[in-house]
């Protein structure tokens, strides 16, 4: 049997082989501990880990090399960015805005904060998943430090407006973060042209290992120091502690090189493969719904709402012959509607009658995926 086509990219993505060669060395060769720097084998490591931060820094417009922490993924970025932030700087208040559509990494640690005291906005967004900048402004008050509004969304595709996002909590001296776990390697980011203060990514979303990512952290205009959220050697300028994954690191930066390089192109092929396929199911199904904003949505994501067939009976009709999703990954073991899809103003019936797609790199021919779709959404309806 024939292996399924694999439509889960927002999901996670494969190691390109090309990275697992450069990560290879690190596990058996050049094993040294990157702390450990009064000998050859720490040094080499360090050099590693040191090269992989300049390469990093360098594509994501930062001031300096050191604006970058090595975390082990977007969930502890996010951890360290909300709650490191908040404990910081929470004598100048405790007040903090959000969307009604983050990931659970953000949503959950903000549910947390509460606990210590801290006041949670979260914001409505319109019918294609956009924070209104209009509303995103009227509950700030003295008290708000910080604002949280994702890069993208891993249900919908999403692309948020955050240049003005940034700008406008610079404006009023509120520290802003942006969840950019699934951007990252697949749109264009600079921080310091979007006004970003900290940015989350992981490496699994751009082709390169699980169990490693970063979060940028400003130096200049304004400098953000935050409380570090785990305690044990002080590595990572005090911020996050613990042996650096320098197989992890080295495959990270060699994976978001690749992407970078074959970024507009492979968007390009991906945005036309989504069209293709969302066209196609469309003339056969004139009921099916794209969910997200039209235009201004990351090239690889299709989330489609088909009604009439719900959405895990597709999924299990078709798994031998395509792997996809009914949304995130990080809440499918969860029998409840997802909150993005609410948020957008779907019913709960239309909820569970929705699907995601991620395209990627392995992708191939969209016609072939349409006739799996059609099939199985025909035997379902019939």
């Amino acid at each position: 049997m024939p292996e399924p086509i694999y439509l889960d990219h927002n999901a996670t993505t494969p190691v390109d082989r090309r990275v697992l060669e450069k990560m290879l060395p690190y596990f058996c060769e050049i094993y040294g501990n990157a702390a450990s720097i009064d000998h050859l084998h720490g040094t080499r490591a360090k050099d590693a880990v040191n090269s992989a931060r300049e390469s990093i820094a360098k594509g994501l417009g930062c001031r300096k090399e050191s604006e970058v922490v090595f975390t082990s993924g977007a969930t502890e970025s996010n951890n360290l960015a909300l709650i490191g932030a908040y404990r910081r700087f929470r004598d100048k208040g405790n007040h903090i805005i959000s969307t009604a559509i983050e990931h659970p990494a953000v949503l959950d640690t903000l549910n947390y904060l509460q606990s210590e005291g801290a006041e949670i906005t979260l914001l409505p967004v319109d019918c294609n998943g956009v924070v209104d900048l209009e509303a995103l402004e009227k509950p700030i008050k003295k008290e708000t430090i910080l604002m949280s509004v994702m890069f993208a969304n891993n249900e919908i595709g999403t692309i948020q407006p955050i240049k003005e996002i940034g700008a406008l909590a610079k404006s009023k001296g509120i520290i802003f973060h942006t969840d950019a776990a699934q951007a990252i390697g697949h749109e264009k980011i600079d921080v310091y042209d979007m006004n970003i203060d900290l940015l989350s990514f992981s490496a699994h979303k751009f082709y390169g290992p699980k169990g490693v990512g970063g979060l940028f952290v400003r130096s200049y205009s304004p400098l953000i120091k935050l409380s570090p959220i785990s305690f044990g050697g002080g590595h990572e300028k005090g911020m996050r502690s613990g042996t650096l994954n320098v197989p992890g690191i080295v495959g990270m930066v060699e994976a978001l090189t690749l992407a970078t390089r074959k970024m507009k192109d492979e968007n390009s092929r991906l945005r036309e493969s989504a069209s293709l396929i969302f066209q196609r199911l469309q003339q056969t199904f004139p009921d099916i719904k794209l969910n997200g904003h039209p235009h201004n949505r990351l090239a690889h994501n299709l989330s489609l709402t088909i009604p009439g067939v719900e959405a895990k009976a597709l999924i299990y009709c078709l798994k031998n012959k395509l792997s996809f999703s009914t949304g995130s990954a990080c809440s499918t073991i969860k029998v409840e509607p997802s909150h993005v899809l609410k948020a957008i103003g779907l019913s709960d019936d239309e909820t569970f009658q929705t699907i995601r797609l991620g395209l990627g790199r392995s992708t191939g021919d969209a016609h072939t995926i349409v006739d799996i779709l059609n099939c199985g959404i025909d035997n379902i309806k019939s």
